[in-house]
């Protein structure tokens, strides 16, 4: 099995780019933590047996200086709780600031082109991409890249401390530690790699089929699919269960190796500092300091451990957003079209996505400023499709398009738990109250919004509950009316309301209106009534483009669906 890090490059790029000053900080107080404890260790054991070998000899505890040994280890303890706390302060600092960065890097990716039909089709995936995933690497640095770092200078330094005592000593103190020390993560770094990665799919699978049971329990329940729901729950906390067996026996073999290796390098240091003070080469105080920084040197390595056990969930966590990091960066302009027009389409082709038949096939069409479009045809002929190409929402596969600015008014009615001031502003942050009651009114909710005790500042229930279905969708078109783009996009704007309030919805839509370009895919006769010009689709390619007043436009209107 091997081990494999390139996944985390470019997070460890951003993590450079974002705070590098700070994490270099940090990690130097984490460098002077270390040192200061391995001497404070080592000179703590040179002074107690000096001390005790001084009170041996008649007259040599009298000669014997303890104060410049006791302001040593008092500096080298104050350093170390300073540094200690130099270190928590900076590294965690820094460490948040760039998981805020990498948030924001996966909320821009996810402005992308198809970005938000992957959010429909895979919400508690993408939830956990942002949660979880991001969590993971938080580890990253405060885990894995500050203490090997400052592992590796720990060894260094004990090297060279003995080294002066004894050159092979110290040379080969500093390759077991190195070779030892970061072999053992290492080694458990590859085992713990599948486990881990089974457990970070197994807790995702379980959150969401969790998710999944207490929301949908009604319909699973009239579905008869309950207690099969139930039990992919169970069997996804059993998978989890597994996985953190095998990570628990991994962590197990990394403590008793890290034990081994610590009892082996102390019992070959005592042997050599013992050999080397029965020929004098030696005291017994230096003796002591030596087999002490040895200890102390070891520990560094061991904090490796909890970082070599997260390294393959890390791995995984940034192999999964790497992607929509890079995605965050590409900025796609589509061009204005000529004057005059709206919209221009030329040859058009889209494929969904893994799908091998294009939902649209060499579709052109141009629309003037200011002229109102349907596009009309049997469910699954392309007419949502055709909106989110000219919304951006998706790019072509072939031929190009070029459009105005545009507003989309879904099909889905998306509100949010938060105040109706806030569900607003999501069209536009810089909007006054003024503007927001200019919208409302125009959407009809004037009086709803007087009667509440709160006006603005009430808050809504979990996806906008509190309000009914009609007043939802009044909110919508009065937060899609705060965008004064020149072209409007209407999907079924009045699907699931009532025929007195779909019409009023729909009269307020032509208030606003004014000279702006409106195309409105639809199905029902009301909607497409508003248009001047009717292009049917049937199959993802364009079977007709009909103008009021010409043969075949009345008999078109009259196939849709009525009130």
């Amino acid at each position: 099995m091997t081990l494999r890090l390139s996944p985390l490059c470019p997070v460890i790029s951003l993590f450079l780019a974002e705070k590098q000053r700070m994490l270099l900080v940090g990690t130097l107080f984490a460098g002077v933590t270390v040192l200061s404890g391995v001497g404070l260790l080592g000179l703590s054991g040179w002074f107690i047996t000096a001390t005790a070998m001084a009170g041996l000899v008649p007259g040599a505890a009298l000669m014997f200086d303890v104060f410049a040994p006791s302001a040593a280890i008092r500096f080298l303890a104050m350093a170390r709780t300073g540094a200690r706390y130099g270190e928590r302060l900076t590294t965690h600092d820094a460490t948040f600031a760039v998981l805020s960065a990498l948030r924001e890097k996966l909320f821009r990716g996810w402005a992308e082109p198809g970005a938000a039909q992957a959010l429909l089709r895979h919400p508690a995936k993408l939830l956990f991409r942002l949660t979880s995933d991001i969590d993971a690497l938080d580890s990253l640095y405060l885990r894995v890249l500050v203490p090997g770092g400052v592992a590796i200078l720990a060894a260094l330094c004990a090297g060279i401390a003995l080294g002066v005592i004894q050159p092979l000593l110290g040379f080969s103190v500093f390759l077991f530690l190195v070779v030892g020390g970061l072999g053992i993560p290492t080694l458990a770094a590859m085992a713990a790699q599948a486990p881990g990665r089974r457990r970070a799919h197994a807790l995702e699978a379980m959150r969401a089929r969790s998710v999944d049971l207490v929301a949908g329990q009604t319909e699973l329940l009239m579905a008869g699919r309950l207690i099969a729901q139930v039990n992919a729950v169970v069997d996804a906390d059993s998978r989890m269960a597994e996985a953190d067996d095998a990570l628990n026996r991994v962590e197990t073999g990394v403590s008793v190796a890290f034990g081994t290796a610590t009892a082996v390098l102390l019992a070959a240091v005592l042997l050599s500092v013992t050999l080397l003070a029965e020929r004098d080469i030696i005291s017994a105080p230096v003796a002591a300091l030596g087999l002490l920084i040895a200890f102390a040197a070891m520990e560094p390595f061991a904090a490796l451990r909890r970082g070599a056990m997260e390294l393959g969930r890390m791995s995984l966590a940034a192999r999964r957003i790497a992607p929509l990091l890079s995605a965050g960066n590409v900025i796609v302009k589509r061009g204005a079209p000529q004057s005059g027009l709206a919209l221009r389409i030329d040859h058009v082709s889209i494929y969904h996505q893994g799908s091998p038949v294009s939902a649209i096939t060499d579709v052109s069409i141009t629309v003037a400023r200011g002229e109102r479009v349907a596009l009309i045809g049997p469910s699954g002929a392309g007419k949502s499709t055709l909106l989110n190409l000219i919304s951006g929402e998706m790019e072509p596969v072939l031929g190009s398009i070029e459009n105005l600015e545009t507003s989309l008014l879904t099909q889905r009615t998306e509100l949010f738990q938060d105040s109706l001031r806030d569900n607003l502003r999501l069209a536009d942050p810089q909007a006054n109250d003024i503007r927001l009651m200019a919208a409302l009114a125009a959407a009809g909710l004037t009086d709803h919004t007087a009667s509440l005790p709160q006006r603005l500042d009430t808050r809504l229930g979990e996806g906008g509950s509190g309000l009914s279905g009609g007043q939802s969708r009044r909110l919508t078109l009065a937060r899609f009316l705060l965008r004064d783009q020149s072209l409007w996009l209407l999907d079924e704007p009045t699907e699931g309301l009532d025929g007195d309030t779909a019409r009023d919805v729909l009269c307020r839509i032509v208030a606003r209106a004014g000279k702006r370009t409106i195309i409105i895919a639809t199905h029902i006769r009301r909607e497409a009534m508003l248009a001047d010009r009717l292009i049917v689709l049937k199959g993802g390619v364009i079977s007709a483009d009909l103008k009021r007043g010409e043969i075949g436009f009345e008999t078109a209107l009259l196939r849709l669906r009525p009130d």
